[in-house]
């Protein structure tokens, strides 16, 4: 589901801006969109409640990422009901994109490495892979979300 929609506390609020702020340390280019899907039936039928979704675009075709576009997708374990405890964060998934399909896709389960069509060169795995670290730091418990 859209990031801004998902929002239901200023902790949370807190996070997902760290998250963008993240992103943008590791690619300074690149545009934050807490709403990268459209709010129509179609795609409501399909809306993870237990997915924080936001994209990053970047000013054109990138070679060295082989997409224009990133869709971050944070999995989140919610707390019970009526428990204060933030959402764990359980994974993140990173998609490239153009307009016309996925590129390559980097999960962080396994090895944490791109598969897909389009790999992106070494240096943007990298880069890619420290934001995921960065991210799980941020949703650790006892991290502020004021570290980025």
């Amino acid at each position: 589901m859209n990031a801004s929609d998902q929002v239901r506390s200023v902790e949370l609020a807190q996070r997902v801006a760290s998250v963008a702020v993240l992103f943008r340390q590791h690619f300074p280019d690149a545009r934050a969109n807490l709403t990268p899907w459209r709010d129509d039936p179609q795609t409501r039928a399909y809306a993870e409640q237990d997915s924080l979704d936001l994209s990053f675009h970047l000013p054109g075709w990138s070679p060295r990422s082989q997409c224009r576009s990133f869709l971050v997708q944070l999995r989140l374990e919610q707390p019970p009901a009526g428990e204060s405890a933030r959402p764990r964060l359980l994974g993140v998934t990173i998609r490239g994109l153009t307009y016309e399909s996925e590129r390559w896709r980097l999960a962080s389960v396994g090895s944490w490495q791109p598969t897909g069509t389009h790999l992106p060169q070494p240096a943007v795995v990298e880069a890619l892979q420290g934001f995921v670290r960065d991210v799980f730091e941020l949703f650790s418990p006892g991290a502020s979300a004021h570290a980025a």
